[in-house]
């Protein structure tokens, strides 16, 4: 009985730690391209996304399914550029504050780097949760509930996501990688 009970409170407390995670330098380039749906409130859209990511710059852009572009946001160092369909041009020092006044919903761009890599960002406090294939299943980081909801065979990188917040989701389908690690 007594070890059924430490068996269990160690699992239980192994899914609950909450940790400081060293990861990986989300400086290392990657590009990637998929599929993105949004819902935020009574709103909901989807379609196409590409992104480039460096340790210095970021270029994202969200399209609709038929290629139109919807967004283009541009981070270099601290300043993020933000650019709608209707060529509006907005600037910011945070993306998840600008994206949320322009779009309606927040991009947690700050930690989506190592996140779509399948590990929790640098330098924050994150509660993880592994599969039976030890890797993440579930992290906790930032405000942010990421879940890992696929991998890819080929490469080990998560292929779908649901990250939430609040009462935002966003969900990633990643079909293309170059440059992960």
């Amino acid at each position: 009985m007594r070890t059924t009970l430490l068996w269990a409170c160690l699992l239980l407390a192994g899914c609950a730690a909450i940790e400081q995670q060293p990861a990986g330098p989300s400086g290392v380039a990657f590009y990637l391209s998929g599929r993105v749906s949004v819902k935020y409130g009574t709103e909901a859209v989807s379609g196409k996304i590409s992104w480039q990511h460096d340790a210095d710059s970021d270029d994202l852009l969200i399209s609709t399914p038929l290629g139109q572009g919807v967004a283009r946001i541009v981070r270099r160092d601290t300043l993020v550029n933000l650019t709608t369909s209707d060529q509006k041009a907005y600037q910011a020092d945070d993306v998840e504050t600008l994206t949320e006044q322009v779009l309606g919903w927040r991009l947690p761009l700050a930690g989506l780097p190592d996140w779509v890599r399948g590990r929790a960002a640098a330098g924050a406090q994150v509660q993880t949760r592994l599969d039976g294939s030890s890797r993440l299943a579930e992290l906790r980081q930032s405000g942010w509930l990421v879940e890992f909801l696929d991998y890819n065979g080929a490469n080990g990188l998560p292929a779908r996501l649901r990250l939430s917040r609040e009462d935002v989701e966003i969900r990633l389908v990643i079909d293309q990688w170059r440059g992960a690690p």
